[in-house]
């Protein structure tokens, strides 16, 4: 099977006309239900017939109407859909259930979704409509040449007033579909996802109702890629009329999730003349088996570093990327793929990373007359931006009702509770902490300014005074003062517009804490997510002591509430991994949730303390395996097998076979699908590698901690890191992760890095890169800028390689 795939694939082939498929794609096929259309075919549709056939449809049967080259497909009409749920009488039964939805309240929305979608799931479709389903079905499998072809099965969304965000990841889509039963199931499926908490949600707060919303379903022939790729068919980041072309062998998953390093081809748009070829190599690919599943096999060395497309297919695809620029008169990013010699497009949406032009950085006259500024207080300017408001002082978790929309947040230090009223502020200023603090981390997420180490903030501010924070320069003025800057919507803006990076052999993740912003944060172009802390789950969405849950035998509230916090990462970043690290409070923050103060011992020093697997390993061990549950809910129930565990601040291996024991006993097993990594964090994992090693499938660096532990040096004190003791780049501490580096690597296990350092000091990530570490992740607001740093080192770590070999 191996040897047949590569052969089939390799070298690249020859482009030829599309004669055959041609013919098939201009067929058409009506198939009717008793008095509408409940099967329409791709080409019977365009952009007009979004009520009909939805977003998704409708794009497709326009770019199908001016022949470009797309995969044949029929849509389950939104007529269907009301057929359907009429006819079994769900109807109001759905809406009866929805008008007493709470959507601010999250049990009260999941359990109205969860029983709505149980309610289509359970209920049989009208038998016309199974016989239309299936008899088009029947059809595209006679195109296909198959029996029962396997077919992608995909939500198409008809509220074409609704903001885009709004549905973006909203409904399902199902690939690898087989056979008429599962087609059957997997529709039913398509339209209970209609009624998902976020899209609950979105219709309750923009004021549509429930039943005006209908949804279609694009049922697609699969098309299993030779190679595959991305086109931008202008330059995405300066709008240059360039086609940018990106391609690797197999199917397109590992291109998507940031897994290879792709050939790259420019193509200039006028008379499609390649400019430049980058080719990469590929050494493995993703590839179907005759069941459908998808498997990794290897390419063989002699074709590892040959090029993906001829020159001939380069040129053919940028003309099909011209042409739907100029039909869609904007330009697109597209995903190809190419099938038994023929290209398909499967996807194609507008570009919104170009820019008209990069704005200078403000000039200091530009900003404000500073001298006549009054400055109150001084800090670390820990978030960016600019804002003003009226001050609130905050002393503990008690007060935070006070802070309204568009408060200035002032507190000595910020905790996990206190994210609902940071999300309310405009700015944080706190008297303690560093680049490494709560309010600096969370502050950089929300992209709220933040000012942080003052160490007088709440003295020389005051209840209701008028400030502005400048977070650009890390200082409080008084009074309300209009400055040139970045204002807090601007950075917010520009956090998730993403500008075009290159491809780097250096995978560079994100770290995230907050699970709502998974949606917003997925859009930059991040590899994955390297760190998703699950602690402001814990206190934002759930609030309470996990024990206290098993303690009042409410296990299952537990699961259901941690895996919805991580399916709001995880869906919209799907297939790009997310690396869920399991709790690591501290007993002191522990102590702070509901029931915490009965189960928490208080210690002298928590940082040091009973943390981390030392509390998997014992009496946390039930509370453990929750989180352990919730994440194999998340795999499982919700499909997202981009997910995987890794877990903090191990001091023995020891402790690491026990939680791999304690990971089989729940059913999650390690192997090619299911990732397990270890924080390295605490000294010993350094000079123990190879026996941590034989209970994982990587380390992850967690640097905060690390130069902590080997410095002596507490990371909150702000006296030692003002002096320079916290500080990744001191020698004993790149020495000791650069061992760490070698010595994992020796044992086949890949190593990342989670910590603060790459984040602010573009050196140490030089350092990092130059040492071979497997992947970094960075701040969501660094992502950009971090790619473009590796990709120029990784550069000259080649030059330099190059220049040696000609020497």
């Amino acid at each position: 099977m191996q040897s047949f795939i590569i052969i089939y694939i390799i070298p690249p082939i020859p482009h030829k006309t599309r004669k055959k498929t041609k013919g098939k794609l201009k067929k058409t096929y009506y198939v009717h239900g008793d008095r509408m259309k409940t099967i329409v075919w791709a080409n019977e549709v365009d952009k007009k017939s979004i009520p009909q056939v939805g977003g998704k449809g409708a794009n497709l049967g326009e770019m199908l109407n001016v022949d470009l080259p797309i995969p044949q497909a029929f849509i389950v009409t939104a007529d269907a859909f009301e057929h359907f749920i009429t006819t079994v009488g769900i109807k109001d039964e759905i809406i009866n259930i929805l008008s007493k939805v709470k959507v601010d309240d999250e049990k009260s929305l999941t359990s109205s979704s969860k029983a709505v979608r149980e309610v289509v799931r359970s209920a049989k479709i009208p038998w016309n409509l199974e016989v239309d389903i299936v008899g088009a079905y029947k059809k595209l499998s006679e195109i296909a040449g198959d029996k029962e072809t396997f077919v992608a099965v995909r939500s198409s969304a008809t509220a074409e007033d609704l903001p885009e965000a709004s549905f973006a990841g909203q409904q399902e889509t199902f690939l690898n579909v087989h056979t008429k039963e599962d087609l059957l199931d997997k529709v039913r499926e398509c339209w209970g996802s209609l009624y998902t908490p976020r899209a609950i949600f979105y219709r309750e707060k923009q004021g549509f109702a429930h039943e005006d919303v209908k949804l279609a379903v694009v049922v697609q022939r699969m098309v299993h890629s030779e190679v595959s790729g991305v086109m931008f068919s202008s330059d995405p980041s300066t709008g240059a009329p360039e086609v940018l072309i990106e391609a690797g062998f197999g199917l397109g998953e590992a291109i998507v999730g940031g897994q290879i390093t792709p050939d790259t081809y420019k193509v200039s748009q006028d008379i499609l003349e390649i400019l430049a070829k980058k080719v990469s190599k590929q050494t493995w690919m993703y590839a179907k088996n005759e069941a459908g599943d998808t498997q990794k096999i290897e390419i063989p060395e002699e074709y590892q570093q040959a090029q993906k497309l001829s020159d001939e297919q380069i040129i053919a695809l940028a003309e099909v990327g011209v042409r739907i620029e100029r039909h869609y008169n904007e330009p697109m990013d597209i995903e190809w793929c190419i099938e038994d010699s023929d290209i398909y497009i499967v996807q194609a949406r507008p570009v919104t990373t170009i820019r008209e032009s990069a704005p200078a950085e403000a000039k200091e006259e530009d900003r404000a007359e500073t001298k006549e500024l009054n400055v109150l207080t001084k800090g670390m300017p820990a978030s960016p931006g600019i804002a003003s408001g009226s001050v609130r002082l905050i002393a503990d978790e008690t007060e935070l009702e006070k802070i309204k929309e568009g408060d200035i947040l002032v507190t000595v230090m910020t905790t996990p509770d206190m994210v609902p009223a940071m999300r309310r502020a405009n700015a944080i200023v706190t008297d303690e902490g560093g680049m490494t603090c709560h309010a600096a981390i969370v502050s950089r997420e929300l992209q709220i300014p933040c000012i942080v180490g003052t160490t007088d903030a709440t003295q020389v501010l005051s209840d209701e005074m008028e400030i502005t924070v400048d977070a650009d320069k890390g200082r409080v003025y008084e009074g309300i003062i209009k400055m040139k800057g970045k204002a807090k919507e601007e950075v917010a803006a520009a956090g998730v517009v993403a500008s075009y990076v290159p491809i780097t052999a250096t995978k560079v993740y994100m770290n995230l804490a907050v699970p709502s912003l998974g949606e917003k944060y997925s859009k930059l172009p991040a590899d994955g997510v390297g760190l998703f802390r699950i602690e402001l789950a814990l206190t934002d969405d759930i609030g309470e002591h996990p024990m206290n849950f098993v303690k009042e035998g409410r296990e299952q509230e537990f699961i259901d509430k941690l895996a919805e916090a991580i399916q709001q990462v995880a869906q919209p970043m799907f297939p790009r991994p997310v690396v869920v690290r399991t709790s690591d409070f501290r007993t002191h923050e522990f102590r702070g949730l509901k029931g915490g103060d009965e189960i928490e011992p208080v210690e002298e020093n928590p940082f040091i303390g009973w943390r981390g697997c030392s509390k998997y390993v014992s009496t946390y061990e039930p509370a453990f395996r929750l989180e352990i549950r919730a994440l194999k809910k998340v795999r499982e129930e919700f499909g997202l097998k981009n997910v995987y565990m890794m877990v903090p601040f191990v001091r023995l291996p020891s402790e690491l076979k026990r939680i791999n024991e304690l990971l089989e006993e729940e059913g999650l097993k390690r192997d090619n699908d299911f990732k397990f990594w270890m924080m390295a964090e605490v000294p010993s994992n350094i000079l123990m590698v190879k026996e941590f090693a034989q209970y994982c499938d990587g380390f992850s660096i967690g640097s905060n901690d690390l130069t902590m532990l080997i410095m002596g040096a507490d990371r909150d004190s702000q006296i030692l890191g003002n002096l320079g003791y916290f500080d990744e780049r001191i020698p004993a501490v790149q020495r000791a992760i650069a061992m760490l580096v070698k010595e994992a690597h020796e044992e086949g296990k890949t190593v990342s890095i989670c910590g603060q350092g790459p984040s602010v000091y573009p050196e140490f990530t030089e350092f990092l890169v130059k040492c071979g570490i497997d992947s970094i992740s960075v701040n969501p607001d660094t992502v950009e800028n971090t790619k473009r740093l590796v990709a120029s080192v990784e550069q000259k770590m080649l030059l330099q390689r190059v220049r040696k070999l000609e020497d």
